[in-house]
This record gives C-alpha cells, structure tokens and sequence, in this order.
C-alpha cells in the first residue's frame, strides 16, 4: 500500500526489514546495542559483526542509548547501506510517558536520517514485539508521527514500514487509513 506525502512515497509492505534495498533500515534496539530477539537479533545476524563493533564504539562513548533517541552505523552484511538503531518504550500501562517516547524513536530516526541525506528509509513496527506496546495504538503513533513529519520536511524519496505480520500490516494500514481521512 502507498500513499504520497508531498513528493515523498509513504509504503506499507509485509517482509522482512533485513531484506530491503532501501538507504537505511531502523532497528527497534534496546538500549545497550548488543542484538537481541526480534527485528534487533534478526538485523544483527544479518548485517554481520561489523555492525556490532560499531554498537559497541557507541556505547563506549555514550554508556547506553536511552528511550526515544537514535544512533546510526553502517548495514554491513546488509542490502542497506546503515542502520539507524533507536529504543522504543517498554508498555508499562500507557501512563509513564510511552506515547511521547515511541514518537521520539520515529523523529530521533527521521531526523538523522535527513542529517546524513537519506533518502530512503524503512522502519519496523517499534516496540510491538517484547516491549508489549499495543499494536493499534503502536501503529497511530507510528503513521500520525511519519505523516506529520513529511508534512513538514520533504526531503525524502520513500518511507516504508515493513511488517514482518499480516496482523502488524493490517494494524498499520487502518491507522494509514484512518490518518488520510
């Protein structure tokens, strides 16, 4: 599914993020870098050591990337030239902050990639996984948080979402749905 935000090609695709021939993909990290389950586990072992002995320089200098922030490495093994890695919230409920939080993780991941003139990019569906935010409203954060930025910045050729689940893709095309109308 495709939609267009000012010259900018928004896209929702169920696959695999590690398998995209985009600029950049995002990982949903946690906050030491290091892989782990999920999209991060999967983006690590397909990207190769490399992109871990960049994670581990971050975290030298940095000591741990917190909620809502984003750092970019190389893709290594992957089809995409970098990774930008950003810490998604962990649903605790909805009332310590998580919603300011995930959109954070979407603007952190935007923004350095209009700093390293991407211009394309692909993003999972953060913190729906072991984080336990809830898919539906994971999703409006996501495509309102997207929509709202392309608005305002036109510097990109394409965003993707890719949903690794038919329930994550449907998730997301209703609240894609939702925000056009």
């Amino acid at each position: 599914m495709d939609t267009k935000i000012n010259k900018t090609t928004l896209s929702l695709v169920r696959g695999d993020i590690t398998k995209q021939s985009v600029e950049t993909i995002v990982n949903a990290a946690n906050g030491r870098l290091m892989g782990g389950g999920g999209v991060d586990g999967a983006i690590h072992r397909a990207g190769g050591p490399e992109i871990l002995e960049e994670c581990k320089e971050i975290i030298k200098k940095i000591g741990r990337l917190p909620t809502g922030k984003a750092v970019i490495t190389t893709g290594g093994n992957l089809p995409a030239k970098y990774v930008i890695h950003t810490v998604g919230p962990i649903w605790r409920g909805g009332s310590s902050g998580e919603p300011e939080l995930l959109k954070n993780a979407y603007v952190s991941s935007l923004k350095l990639a209009m700093e390293k003139e991407i211009k394309t990019i692909a993003f999972p569906s953060i913190s729906t996984g072991a984080y336990r935010y809830p898919l539906k409203e994971a999703a409006k954060i996501a495509i309102k948080t997207v929509v709202d930025f392309l608005k305002e910045n036109d510097r990109f050729d394409e965003v993707k979402f890719v949903l690794f689940t038919e329930k994550s893709y449907i998730a997301y095309k209703e609240a894609l749905n939702s925000a056009k109308d």
